[in-house]
């Protein structure tokens, strides 16, 4: 290995660290940055800041798992410790969804070594987690669009999967994934979940033409699945939320299940990946409570904002709606297992499905501005959205 791609190795891993370290930990980031530009020779260069990510990344997850359901430091007002902690978590919704990924993720590694899989496959699936809290750590905190900016995001959206059924690699007459670099993704399970999302919240003509568009792509794939996914999600939006929009792109979703039913789909189960619902209890007891309990954690971000936000109920009901569907798919036929399964799509869709969720306002800015009797809560405009 060159020493410049070693030394360019070595800065891209001190962006990620200081990408994924909270605020509390960044003064580490950045020491680790200073050191690595300081140290002469690429190749020890490249070591220290390989051992200080992989030393600091668990280090991080606890922070992120500890400020998802702490209770807050100071509390204007004298309530029992667990209302405070309630009432912590429920205004928190998206940090309760990292919470959720990261646990999910460490139980789906539980029961990949207890069933054997090959090393690699718990590497990747670490590795997508990663990746998923890098993509959140890159837009967190920037302005990022209102409606234009969601409409731009969810055609970006509609032209990859259209992309992945005409270009996509094919097995069995399905075209669902793309290699990039020796890695194989499927761009539905990545996209697909922030684009529903994002929908709900956001909605107009061109996002409902890029929504058909993505329903067409996704019976040309085919893709059962993910077809089902996007009518159950839009359904459900359509029966909270109906307007001409939703309605539309409704039809076209259910259109385009029906066309992935009337077509052969005859991949066969993956070891690790498909049917490791019933499987996992067959290499332990502890390995099917494992991906059952992981699986269930998926859905909690749903219920917290359900309670914690509502004027975004819409939404939540939409996210947990997508990925039940992903759970209930992979339950009945050979589909990927989301997030405890081998697969980073999954483990990357569900990261930046969180970051289209709204952001609640504040509790001290609604008692400094108290909302009329009959007003409608204020809704967050903010979306932070990134494409794998």
């Amino acid at each position: 290995m060159s020493g410049r791609l070693q030394r360019w190795i070595a800065g891209m891993a001190c962006r990620v660290l200081l990408a994924v370290l909270p605020g509390s930990l960044q003064s580490w980031g950045r020491a680790v940055d200073g050191e690595t530009a300081s140290i002469p020779d690429d190749a020890q260069a490249l070591r220290f800041a390989l051992g200080s990510l992989f030393g600091l990344l668990p280090r991080a997850c606890l922070v992120h798992l500890r400020r998802a359901f702490a209770a807050p430091m100071r509390e204007e007002r004298t309530v029992a410790a667990g209302a405070t902690r309630l009432v912590s978590i429920l205004r928190r919704p998206r940090s309760v969804g990292i919470a959720c990924a990261m646990l999910a993720v460490a139980l789906g590694l539980a029961y990949l070594a207890m069933a054997g899989a090959p090393t690699r496959y718990l590497v990747i699936n670490f590795g997508a987690l990663v990746l998923g809290l890098v993509a959140r750590g890159l837009v967190h905190g920037k302005a990022a669009a209102r409606q234009p900016g969601a409409t731009t995001m969810i055609t970006a959206i509609a032209c990859a999967l259209l992309a992945t059924a005409l270009l996509g690699d094919k097995a069995v007459g399905a075209a669902r994934w793309m290699n990039l670099g020796g890695l194989t993704i499927q761009p539905s399970l990545v996209l697909l979940p922030m684009m529903l999302v994002a929908f709900a919240r956001f909605r107009g003509a061109v996002a409902t033409c890029a929504v058909m568009a993505a329903a067409a792509a996704l019976a040309i794939q085919p893709d059962r699945a993910m077809a089902g996914m996007m009518a159950v999600g839009l359904a459900i939006l359509a029966a909270m939320r109906p307007d001409r929009h939703v309605l539309m792109a409704l039809l076209a979703s259910v259109i385009g299940f029906a066309l992935t039913m009337v077509r052969s789909d005859n991949l066969p189960a993956v070891p690790y990946v498909d049917q490791i619902l019933y499987s996992a209890f067959e290499v332990h007891p502890a390995a099917g409570a494992a991906v059952l309990a992981g699986s269930v954690l998926l859905l909690l971000p749903a219920v917290v904002g359900w309670f914690g936000d509502a004027a975004n109920r819409t939404a939540y009901v939409v996210f947990g709606a997508v990925w039940s569907v992903a759970i209930l798919a992979a339950a009945l036929g050979n589909y990927p297992t989301p997030i405890v399964g081998y697969g980073g799509s999954a483990i990357m869709g569900y990261v930046l499905s969180l970051l289209a969720l709204p952001r609640p306002a504040p509790a001290a800015a609604t008692e400094r501005a108290p909302i009329a009797d009959g007003a409608t809560p204020p809704r967050d405009a903010h979306l932070l959205a990134a494409l794998a």
